[in-house]
């Protein structure tokens, strides 16, 4: 049988796909004895073990109902005996229930199309057939969205399993699936081809295991702490406090030393001059009423703190040193000079290098985009933001600046930049209670979630755990790639996100197999059971290559010492 797309309509060749009574009569598997609107019964009979085989009833199967020129498209999700005891010397009664999906309608001149939804129901006594291979493929047809292959069908792997790239980024993806199944292979493979299908995108991995690099030789630049330069004035306040004060809650009092000694510090790098800096402090800093603390900003207003200019930590430092002299009182000296050995500090501290090494040769933000959002890419538009080697206190307020910054840039360029923010293990900056994370990161992804779109700023979320996640921020994904889920409750936040003409698909999430996946949403034509193709050895990630006989590659000594430094 040979397939062609013309206005997303699958033209078939009849002749070879009809069937007729001349046909094998065990093409015809059993017929409706009952229908309840949404769901069917199929009655058949089942042989002797010698009859069983691949053209036996099989769940997580599509099959056909006939109806002359409208064939019924229904979902094997359950089956059953009727009787107790199994008769190998006769014909067994079964009952196989059926999710109905939609229809198959053919014209009069012999044209195809699908559309989801019944108009038409079967009738008691209806013939259930296994589904014709061109019928299969037209049920996934994207019609005329542009289609781009990333695997096939697990039910007939002749047909391929195809999305629409523009839908499924415009609208956001999530891919799930726990340890070992394939997660991060399948997320090298799609953005393999959304780089191939979007030439204008760039490709934010936000990395905690550093395992991507290897996936992309030819597509990507790595930046690890080493070459890494992000520096410290780039952080909002949150952001920076969150890397001061080390992951704990600043007190109030903090905060708002904090604030005013960056403010003071910007002030002071633009004045050029310590006296003019100083006489200015003393004029407006320390005299005007603290009504707004660093934790105690309205959402979406932003202070003269918040700024990303430039200022040096030595110039921080003066500052605290001077409150600390001043005749009045204003702060209590315990909490100036820790503010201070804090900052000497980091300062210090090689692990935070990447923030204060090069900062003050940068003057502005531009080199630094250009390093992480691959502006010009060179052929190369991922970035592998490798995450692992940073000190771990300051992984989430990095992930807030990282995730800030893309959709400003892409805010910036009004869509000339389309930017994809890709996060693996998400749960840990989205978490779905609101007492855990860091609240800035969790702002700035909602804000790409629930923004992003109209700036070209996409959001791809990877996760093991669903059910720890942010569920707001699942349901901003349209896109759904499910891979096998064991946790009850994780299947249950799946189940939640997908529609009810195609709930009973997500029966299988505990059983799919390797790089198989349930796939629904604006990215698909209907929900689909794939298999993802397979990538050749050096497109995978680290952690998946093969290497020897135990399928495990020995790091270097020099890479060991450097991670364990990390």
């Amino acid at each position: 049988m040979q397939l062609a797309v013309k206005s997303g309509t699958f033209e078939t060749d009849l002749t070879r796909d009809r069937r007729d009574t001349a046909q094998d009569p065990d093409r015809s598997l059993g017929r409706v004895v009952s229908c309840d609107g949404s769901r069917a019964t199929i009655a058949s009979t089942v042989a002797g073990i010698a009859r069983l085989g691949p053209e036996s009833w099989t769940v997580g199967r599509m099959i056909s109902i006939n109806l002359g020129r409208t064939r019924i498209v229904g979902l094997v999700y359950e089956m059953s005996a009727v009787n107790a005891v199994w008769d190998e010397g006769a014909d067994n009664a079964i009952h196989v229930q059926v999710e109905l999906l939609g229809e198959v309608t053919e014209s009069a001149d012999g044209r195809t199309s699908f559309q989801s939804g019944i108009s038409t129901y079967p009738p008691i006594g209806a013939v259930a057939h296994r589904i014709r291979a061109g019928d299969l493929a037209l049920v996934h047809d994207l019609g005329t969205r542009k289609a781009v292959a990333i695997g096939t069908l697990t039910q007939d792997p002749s047909i391929p399993a195809t999305i629409c790239i523009d839908d499924m980024l415009a609208r956001h993806f999530a891919l799930v699936g726990t340890t070992g199944v394939g997660k991060s292979s399948a997320v090298s493979l799609l953005l393999r081809r959304a780089v191939a299908a979007r030439p204008r995108l760039r490709v934010l991995i936000l990395d905690p295991h550093n395992e991507y690099a290897s996936a992309f030789p030819d597509r990507a630049l790595a930046i690890d702490a080493e070459a890494l330069d992000l520096p410290f004035w780039m952080f909002k306040l949150e952001e920076f406090a969150e890397v001061v004060f080390r992951g704990r809650a600043a007190f109030e009092e903090e905060n708002d030393i904090l604030r005013e000694v960056v403010l003071g510090a910007r002030e002071r790098y633009r004045s050029g001059t310590a006296r003019n800096a100083m006489r200015d402090l003393n004029s407006t800093l320390l005299k005007r009423p603290l009504d707004v603390g660093l934790g105690r900003r309205e959402e979406g207003t932003t202070t003269a703190g918040d700024m990303p200019t430039p200022y040096r930590i030595v110039d921080a430092i003066a500052i605290i040193d001077e409150f600390i002299g001043l005749h009045e009182k204003r702060w209590p000296h315990a909490s100036l000079r820790s503010l201070k050995v804090r900052l000497e500090t980091l300062h210090n501290d090689p692990r935070y290098q990447f923030m204060f090494a090069r900062a003050n040769m940068m003057e502005t933000m531009a080199p630094v985009l250009s390093q992480i959002f691959r502006l010009p890419h060179h052929g190369r538009p991922i970035t592998v933001f490798q995450l692992g080697g940073l000190p771990s206190e300051v992984v989430d307020a990095v992930a807030s600046v990282l995730a800030r910054l893309s959709f400003d840039l892409a805010w910036a360029s009004q869509g000339t930049y389309e930017i994809l923010l890709l996060c693996e293990e998400a749960h840990r900056y989205v978490p779905a209670d609101p007492a855990l994370g860091f609240q800035p990161t969790r702002q700035a992804i909602a804000r790409i979630a629930k923004e992003g779109r109209k700036y070209g700023a996409y959001l791809g979320v990877v996760t093991q755990r669903p059910g720890e996640l942010d569920p707001t921020i699942l349901s901003q994904c349209s896109t759904i790639f499910a891979m096998r889920l064991a946790n009850e409750v994780d299947q249950q936040i799946i189940r939640s996100a997908i529609s009810d003409a195609s709930a009973s698909t997500l029966k299988f999430l505990s059983s799919v197999g390797n790089r198989e996946a349930i796939a629904f949403g604006e990215g698909v034509a209907t929900t689909m059971r794939m298999r993802f193709a397979e990538l050749a050895p050096h497109e995978l990630p680290s952690m998946d290559v093969v290497t020897g006989a135990d399928g495990r590659r020995e790091p270097g000594l020099d890479d060991m010492v450097r991670r364990m430094r990390g």
